[in-house]
């Protein structure tokens, strides 16, 4: 079974899910590919130590802290492929951005930028595994599952300067 609860922050409600006890979603309100390809039961349960543990997570990371993702039980689920992408966006650094091309070459040089955007997109735990920290050839600020405007937010806290990205609306 897939447990749910509910966190309020500054980009409006997030739902993250459990099951097992370990995180294996986290989507802003709105957000594309929503749950997934979760096919499971779900329930509500907001006092499951996975929940805890991530809610003091973004308790920090919204007040402007830099926690380590290596303190919480993720399970990320999807292809080989794309777990080697979501595996790679959790070495971003905090308040850095990388190319999708970067990703790319860093996995192998035949692969394309947009294989590993679709990955990227495909994220399921948003904020946590870092995936609004891509950004497009030369610095070009494109799309994001939680909304273009979000990226923007969760980069602008992390300090990222803006203005030295271009915006693609």
């Amino acid at each position: 079974m897939i447990y749910t609860t509910c966190y309020d922050s500054p980009l409006g409600k997030l739902t993250l899910a459990s099951k097992n006890n370990k995180l294996i979603g986290l989507w802003i309100e709105g957000q594309k590919h929503f749950f997934g390809n979760f096919k499971d039961k779900t329930g509500e349960n907001n006092d499951l130590t996975i929940f805890k543990k991530t809610e003091k997570w973004l308790d920090s990371y919204f007040r402007g802290g830099n926690p380590s993702v290596k303190n919480l039980d993720l399970n990320l689920q999807g292809t080989e492929f794309r777990l080697k992408v979501w595996n790679l966006l959790k070495e971003i650094p905090y308040g850095e951005v990388v190319s999708y091309g970067d990703i790319a070459k860093k996995i192998s040089s035949d692969m394309s930028s947009q294989a590993v955007g679709g990955a990227v997109g495909h994220n399921p735990i948003s904020i946590i595994v870092p995936c609004h920290r891509v950004v497009g050839f030369n610095g070009k600020l494109t799309g994001y599952a939680g909304g273009l405007e979000n990226k923007i937010k969760l980069l602008k806290l992390e300090g990222v300067k803006i203005r030295d990205l271009k915006v693609i609306f």
